[in-house]
C-alpha cells in the first residue's frame, strides 16, 4: 500500500512539474467551483424591456430570478417582476403601480394572464397600452422559449388577441426571397 501511494504521489509531482498542467488544473478547479455555486444559488437571468422617460428608447434590464422546477411559477415570477417596474432611474413603468396580476395559468404551452383594470390606463411619457402589453408578451416569449402563445386579459376581458396573433404568426424568416 505504501508503494502504491508513493507511486501516485510521484506521478502527481511529475504532472504538476509542467506549468501548463498546473494552470489547466487551476482552471478546472475554478470552473467546478463556479458550476457548484451556480447550481447551488438557484438563480436564472431574465431580461425585461422598459422604455426611457426621456427619448422612449428601449432599456433592457437583467434580473436574477429564483429558478423553480415548476414552469408556471417561473413565468409568474417574471410577470410579477415586470409589474414591479424598472430599477433604473429615468425609465418608464409599463403599467401603473396599482396594476396587479388577478389570475394566471400556464397550460399546454399557453400563458393566460389576467391583469387588473388599471393596466388599461396609459402611462406618462407616451407609453400606450398596446405597446406595454406587446412588450410583456414579447418578454414572456423571449425568456421562455417553450411558451407557444400568450393570452392577456384586462379585468377578465381579452385584449389584442388578433393583433398579437398577426405579429407572432409572421416569423422573422429572411431565407425566402421576394419576386
Amino acid at each position: 500500500m505504501n508503494t502504491v501511494l508513493q507511486n501516485v504521489l510521484a506521478r502527481l509531482k511529475a504532472f504538476f512539474a509542467n506549468s501548463k498542467n498546473r494552470r489547466l488544473s487551476y482552471l478546472v478547479v475554478i470552473s467546478l467551483i463556479a458550476l457548484g455555486d451556480f447550481l447551488h444559488s438557484g438563480l436564472v437571468r431574465r431580461t425585461i424591456m422598459f422604455y426611457s422617460d426621456i427619448d422612449g428608447n428601449v432599456v433592457v434590464e437583467d434580473r436574477m430570478l429564483r429558478r423553480s422546477s415548476d414552469r408556471e411559477m417561473e413565468i409568474r415570477h417574471y410577470v410579477d417582476e415586470v409589474l414591479l417596474g424598472p430599477a433604473s432611474p429615468n425609465t418608464a413603468l409599463l403599467f401603473s403601480r396599482e396594476t396587479r396580476l388577478n389570475s394566471y395559468m400556464y397550460r399546454n404551452s399557453v400563458v393566460y394572464a389576467d391583469l387588473s383594470e388599471t393596466a388599461a390606463l396609459p402611462q406618462g411619457g407616451g407609453a400606450d397600452v398596446f405597446r406595454s402589453l406587446l412588450t410583456l408578451n414579447e418578454g414572456i416569449r423571449r425568456n421562455f422559449p417553450y411558451v407557444k402563445d400568450v393570452r392577456l386579459f384586462i379585468g377578465g376581458n381579452a385584449v389584442f388577441f388578433e393583433e398579437f396573433r398577426g405579429i407572432f404568426v409572421n416569423s422573422a424568416d429572411n431565407s425566402k426571397t421576394s419576386p
